[in-house]
């Protein structure tokens, strides 16, 4: 009788230095998006700094890291070679875009956060979305992780609230 590989779940949450450079009215716990980055594979004893900025240094930092004006959602910083065996790297999260995000995609700001880091984490981890094979791996890892954590597919279509349809129909 063949036995297929058991799967272990880490043993415990990555750790996780969160740095606050922004107003936020209810933030998850630490506890929580340690969590969230353990489910995606950072592991127990990895650290991963998150620091949740606003417009501007999101926006400083996507043109100067990606050469793209605007704020983006989440950065990635992978650790150095040398640093990499404790340290996982940094994520850079836009906080106030992705609670304009979640309004206007009808999801919950929450399950929008958890995903972001989820998608965060698989970038340090080496993941990419660059090419359309590697991003179907990449979404249907992030749906498979967010399913366990308890978070709706992210990529399924919400339905619109309708003062946000009726905001885009303006614009």
């Amino acid at each position: 009788m063949t036995r297929s590989p058991v799967r272990r779940r880490p043993e415990g949450p990555a750790v996780i230095e969160l740095q606050l450079a922004t107003r936020a009215a209810a933030l998850p716990r630490g506890s929580d998006l340690a969590g969230w980055a353990a489910a995606a594979g950072a592991g127990p004893r990895r650290a991963v700094t998150l620091r949740l900025v606003g417009w501007r240094e999101g926006r400083r930092l996507n043109q100067r890291f990606r050469g793209r004006d605007g704020a983006t959602n989440v950065l990635a910083f992978p650790a150095s070679a040398e640093a990499a065996g404790a340290e996982l790297g940094d994520l850079v999260i836009c906080l106030p875009l992705v609670l304009r995000e979640a309004r206007e995609q009808g999801k919950a700001p929450r399950a929008h956060l958890a995903h972001l880091v989820v998608h965060g984490t698989l970038h340090l981890l080496g993941h990419d979305h660059d090419k359309p094979a590697a991003a179907r791996k990449m979404e249907a890892r992030e749906v498979r992780i967010l399913r366990r954590l308890g978070f709706p597919d992210p990529y399924r279509q919400a339905p619109v609230p309708a003062a946000a349809a009726r905001k885009r129909k303006r614009a």
